[in-house]
């Protein structure tokens, strides 16, 4: 969430914010309550410190006019508590909902059509034959099986089998040997910048269930997007749509050491999403489902050095899908096409020859301080003093997508698709086939 001194001294800019992420967010309310509330904390305080003197005089002089005005004051303390504790609450749900401000180069529009396509990379897959889908390919080579999964758990699961299965233990080892390698990232970092950190990746497998109150935390739990998540209501706890939720809350009302930043994270965990809001979008196939397995980069590190890990979780991302060879394009987000907690959005969106056009398989979110304030995350300066850290997010492989995107790219006349050749290694096969 916004530091509410942030909200008072750039109520206009907070204004716009809201206005351009298409929030239900009331400022006006807010702001109101926020003056209730300072004012019910000086009444508080004023009634706390003469009833304490009270009290110290009391102890040599039982006054009765003095124990009156002590149980009078006691009373009037307890009401202003009372209250404000309700304003106090009420306040904290709005600032909650108060969305993080956009930096300068986020087109402002109210969908994805006011993206902005800022890189390409790689041409198209052009083919001699009709290109298939993924669906055809998975099915015909009896990799792909969301008929037998409709009857097991109903519509938008699959089984993966077989090469499928395979291809997807290959992405991980893939990705995780490459975020672990020392000479890579300091590669990929320095392209951003020669002085960022080169400190690579710690392999995580976090939790996959959070609980309610850490969710709303995070900013990523809030009325208007409750639908789509999944919610276990005996256990009071959520299933994560992402690693990130997790990974980020790991860190909660801690104090990190400064001199370890950027503290880097590789998590890769199953996510569960009801794609509530995309009803007749991608019923048929692997894109929207679900349940699926990703892994999700996390970063902390300090606000001097923040947008620049942005930018460099971003360029891991291309470093990832050039070694895969898979054509993309990277796109700007606009403020209506992004999260409440993001500054800044970047997506990488992949070549599907199947559908013709590109669709977003990666995502970078830039969330300066904002997620880190709600959960209390704080570093500590060489001079000792304690600052909230900036926290950053992005996928590194989405494994409902891209092997959507190597079956489509990597598919042969015959119906057979090749195996990207950084992933050879692992699979043990250049190829999968009809058996």
């Amino acid at each position: 969430m916004l530091d509410i001194k942030f909200i008072r001294d750039n109520q206009e800019k907070v204004r716009q914010a809201i206005k351009n992420k298409l929030s239900n967010a009331n400022l006006d309310h807010l702001l109101s309550l926020d003056e209730q509330r300072k004012k019910l904390i000086m009444e508080s305080e004023s009634v706390r410190a003469r009833r304490n003197e009270i009290a110290g005089k009391l102890k040599s002089d039982r006054n009765e006019a003095l124990v009156a005005q002590g149980r009078e004051l006691k009373d009037n303390l307890g009401k202003l508590e009372l209250e404000l504790a309700e304003v106090e609450s009420q306040w904290q749900l709005i600032l909650e909902q108060i969305p993080n401000v956009p930096v300068e180069d986020v087109p402002v529009g109210s969908d994805e059509s006011a993206n902005t396509v800022i890189k390409h990379w790689g041409e198209p897959a052009k083919f001699e034959f009709e290109a298939k889908d993924h669906m055809a390919l998975g099915e015909s080579l009896g990799i792909v099986d969301m008929e037998r999964a409709a009857k097991v758990s109903g519509a938008r699961f699959g089984f993966k089998k077989g090469a499928a299965a395979i291809l997807e233990w290959a992405l991980i080892q893939f990705v995780s040997e490459t975020l672990t390698d020392k000479k890579i990232i300091a590669k990929i970092a320095k392209q951003i910048d020669p002085e960022l950190s080169a400190n690579t990746f710690v392999p995580v497998l976090p939790p996959v269930m959070i609980k309610p109150d850490v969710y709303t935390r995070t900013g990523r739990l809030s009325p208007e997007d409750a639908d789509e998540k999944y919610k276990m209501a005996k256990d009071e706890l959520y299933l994560i749509g992402s690693a990130e939720h997790t990974l980020v809350a790991m860190h909660m009302d801690e104090v990190l050491d400064g001199k370890e930043l950027p503290i880097r994270y590789l998590g890769f965990s199953t996510c569960f999403r009801r794609e509530a809001g995309s009803y007749g979008k991608d019923t048929k196939g692997m894109l929207r489902v679900h349940q699926f397995d990703k892994l999700e980069m996390e970063s902390f590190s300090t606000p001097e050095t923040s947008l620049l890990e942005h930018k460099f979780l971003v360029a891991v991302q291309e470093y990832l899908m050039q070694q895969l060879e898979l054509p993309y394009q990277v796109v700007i987000n606009c403020t209506g096409d992004m999260g409440k907690p993001n500054a800044r959005q970047v997506d990488i969106e992949t070549w599907l020859p199947g559908q013709n056009r590109y669709r977003e398989t990666h995502s970078a979110d830039y969330m300066t301080d904002y997620q880190a304030r709600g959960l209390n995350i704080k570093f500590r300066r060489p001079d000792g003093s304690n600052e909230i850290v900036h926290t950053n997010d992005a996928t590194a492989i989405a494994m409902s997508r891209i092997p959507i995107a190597i079956f489509e790219n990597y598919q042969q006349a015959d119906g057979s698709i090749k195996i990207p050749k950084v992933l050879q290694k692992y699979t043990g096969f250049k190829v999968i086939e009809k058996k």
